[in-house]
């Protein structure tokens, strides 16, 4: 990805990200999330893959590469730099545990967006300073979604946190649902991340059409 290229797609970083994970809770796999989160204006795909093998996630990987480049959305590998350039993603996000950005191949860093997972202000402030292209923020409230979660943070701390990101996007994750978008938008958050919204969902597309009708009335209560 040229320079030119990574700034037209860092604006497109907002609105609604769904996380395909491979967790053994859910009654369907990474790519059927990712359909589902494609065919319902999602306009970001993480692929979360903590269990699959390298080969797994590498064909679950090229697999949603292709269901987001026919709707248009963007494609991120958790984590995983060396898979998110072998399935042609738009960027790899990192938690606090993963490689640092300054530490990513100049490849790596000048292919791909990279986003950064933070849970504290001095995470955030530490993620601005690496020069990521959008930073999450959360959990904003209380998740089972991820094991060993910090407490939920809150909509204050997330309120503060995108006055300290901006003009960066900040991604508000943990604990969100329909109901609770206006609330988390009106903070400051750029877009929403969820998991178990779309994953635990009997019928992951309308749960994720849901999500995107609740982020455009957000964005804009006189429609």
């Amino acid at each position: 990805m040229t320079e030119g290229a990574a700034r037209a797609e860092r604006g497109r970083l907002g609105g609604l990200f769904v996380l395909a994970d491979d967790g053994p809770a859910w009654r369907r796999g990474p790519v059927e999330q990712a359909e589902a989160a494609c065919a319902g204006g999602a306009r970001v795909v993480q692929l979360r893959a903590k269990r699959a093998t390298d080969r797994e996630a590498l064909l679950w990987a090229r697999e949603i590469r292709a269901l987001t480049r026919a709707a248009g959305a963007l494609f991120f590998v958790n984590d995983r730099f060396d898979l998110a350039l072998l399935a042609e993603a738009d960027g790899v996000h990192l938690g606090q545990g993963d490689v640092p950005p300054a530490r990513l191949p100049a490849g790596a860093r000048a292919s791909l967006l990279v986003g950064r997972s933070t849970h504290t202000r001095a995470e955030l402030l530490g993620a601005l300073r690496e020069g990521v292209d959008y930073a999450a923020f959360g959990p904003v409230f209380e998740t089972r979604s991820q094991e060993s979660a910090p407490a939920a943070r809150g909509l204050a701390a997330l309120g503060e946190a995108a006055r300290l990101a901006a003009p960066l996007p900040l991604i508000a994750i943990g604990g969100i649902a329909a109901a609770r978008i206006a609330a988390v938008c009106a903070a400051g958050a750029a877009g929403v991340a969820v998991l178990s919204a779309v994953a635990g969902a009997d019928d992951a597309l309308a749960a994720t059409r849901a999500l995107v009708r609740a982020l455009g009335a957000a964005e804009d209560p006189a429609a």
